[in-house]
């Protein structure tokens, strides 16, 4: 069997699998969160934190709820890291530095899970597992609420609550993350990923020195690090390292669990506003994106000119001989798309349009299918600017499943799709023109600056992969990554929840003749077109002077 074969029919298990598991999914998942009863832990856990799980928030206290819980996770994961010598299980890693244990705080509770260290080279037990493997679940499940609040600003009419910020986080983590990552983890360990609490012991000689390996808690960690679409992993290597990703069958489950909940929430979507055919348009808008991109991206990692490429097959450099180049290229994309970061291989070694194809991808908003949750909520966003765009056309006030798109909407959907561009290319711009940053680059010219503008695209969109080849632990990029993070996950969310309060005050507006029929196949032509357009218009003169010229030259 050919390589591009090979790659074709994971790509088609990979859509069957996504495929048997979208229906029931979609389905739980809109009863979880429209139940009105609670499970006995639930309640323990509201009691401990003394939430009322009954009353109904306006978007303001919904958000004060959203920015108070993560704040309170940097501050935790961030003190952990300081005191990481002092604990139990800290494997004789020192504390981490202030400027990183910053960067790695902001990373895991905004999603990004960006990592600017050597994780079986920093990190022990106590930090890896009640640190950073329980952001890993939270900020998840706070992504599925914000997206579930604007779905039911879209549903609901004549009020402006949008349900309990603490329930929907609690059953997010408790009714669907955490069970979906048990039997993922029972999975990941029965086909040779590690899971224990073993300290660092030698494996033999390496190069003339010796080679030590420390174990750790990492099928269980691998297991919400993908289907949170967080994406940071417990070795250095990340999902290339045998110890977390073993075989090419745990490879594709993997982009199968980063893949699920993403794709899966559109039903949930569906079943919530009262017409499954308008979840299955946001689906379509989705699928069509992502395995375009796939399909590109495997044309490119394929068809590069080279004997040497030739001979193997594709272009095999940074790539693992094990999960191959269609494979890789299918994981390169679903973990650009969503919210994961998570890699198999090393993006920097990508042909130079491929790298390009992986930045797009996540320069997009991430939501084709995106984040657990960010991804639909970004969709629904970007389906206002279409709606907007097409009433534009035809001189006819905008409506979307039956709510009035005025000034005040478009202009929190403006805000909403401005603020992350405006974060990557002034950030970018600045590290570009101070002479410190640029030291950090392995390479010049145009490859050198993609390696930067892949950085901050990785970080503002909240992915947290990497290119690669950029030495980002200095007190500048922990600092400025940092911050694009914070900013990048919590501005978006302002106005995502403003947005869900102002749909969900307005009264119904009635379908006639004239209005747009948003679940027919021209409207998903018309949202992917709206999407590629906004953000090539974006970011293509940074693209032209980083992976397109690079792409072209070689």
């Amino acid at each position: 069997m050919g390589p591009v074969l090979a790659g074709v029919l994971q790509l088609l298990a990979l859509i069957a699998a996504l495929a048997l598991a979208y229906v029931p999914l979609g389905n739980y998942m809109a009863k979880v969160y429209s139940s009105d009863k609670h499970w006995r832990v639930e309640k323990w856990i509201y009691k401990g934190i003394g939430a009322n799980p009954n009353t109904e928030m306006r978007w303001p206290a919904y958000l004060r709820g959203v920015l108070a819980f993560s704040a309170v996770s940097v501050v935790f994961l961030y003190l952990l890291q300081r005191l990481q010598g002092h604990l139990p299980g800290s494997l004789g890693f020192k504390a981490i530095d202030p400027d990183q244990a910053f960067n790695t705080a902001a990373s895991f509770v905004t999603n990004t899970n960006w990592q600017s260290y050597y994780g079986e080279q920093a990190m022990g037990h106590v930090v890896q597992t009640a640190g950073l493997a329980v952001q890993n679940f939270v900020s998840a499940a706070v992504g599925i609420a914000v997206a579930v609040a604007l779905v039911r600003g879209f549903a609901r009419s004549r009020t402006g609550e949008l349900g309990n910020f603490w329930s929907d986080l609690v059953r997010g983590v408790t009714r669907i993350l955490l069970p979906l990552s048990v039997v993922a983890a029972i999975v990941l360990v029965a086909c040779g990923a590690i899971q224990n609490f073993s300290g660092i012991h030698e494996v033999g000689q390496f190069m003339g020195g010796h080679q030590q390996w420390n174990g750790g808690a990492v099928a269980s960690q691998e297991a919400i690090k993908e289907v949170g679409t967080n994406g940071g992993g417990y070795f250095n290597a990340n999902s290339a390292h045998p110890f977390e990703n073993p075989t090419p069958f745990t490879n594709l489950f993997e982009i199968f669990l980063l893949l699920v909940i993403p794709f899966a929430l559109t039903r949930t979507f569906g079943i919530m506003v009262g017409s499954i055919k308008q979840g299955y348009a946001i689906l379509a808008t989705m699928a069509t994106i992502w395995v375009g991109f796939i399909a590109l991206m495997m044309w490119t990692e394929f068809a590069h000119h080279g004997p040497a490429l030739q001979i193997a097959g594709g272009a095999m450099e940074g790539k693992e001989q094990r999960i191959g180049v269609g494979a890789s290229s299918i994981f390169a994309v679903s973990t650009t798309l969503t919210s994961t970061g998570a890699v198999d291989s090393f993006h920097s070694s990508f042909t130079g349009l491929g790298g390009g194809i992986t930045m797009l991808g996540m320069q997009l908003g991430e939501i084709a299918p995106g984040g657990t949750g960010s991804g639909l909520y970004g969709m629904l966003v970007m389906a206002i600017i279409a709606v907007f765009i097409a009433g534009l056309m035809v001189g006819r006030t905008p409506e979307y499943l039956g709510k009035k798109i005025g000034t005040r909407e478009i202009k929190f959907a403006a805000c909403y799709i401005l603020i992350t561009p405006a974060l990557v290319l002034i950030f970018t711009a600045a590290a570009m023109a101070l002479p410190t940053p640029g030291n950090s680059m392995t390479n010049s010219g145009a490859h050198g600056f993609s390696e930067i503008l892949y950085a901050y695209s990785s970080a503002a969109n909240n992915n947290g992969s990497a290119f690669a080849g950029l030495n980002a632990d200095t007190q500048w990029f922990n600092s400025t990554l940092g911050l694009a993070m914070v900013l990048g996950r919590f501005l978006p969310m302002v106005f995502v929840l403003a947005l869900a309060g102002s749909l969900a005050e307005q009264k119904p507006v009635p379908a006639t003749a004239g209005t747009l029929r948003t679940e027919k196949p021209l409207f998903t032509g018309l949202l992917v077109g709206a999407i590629l357009i906004i953000t090539g218009l974006t970011y293509f003169p940074a693209l032209a002077l980083g992976p397109l010229a690079e792409g072209l030259a070689s």
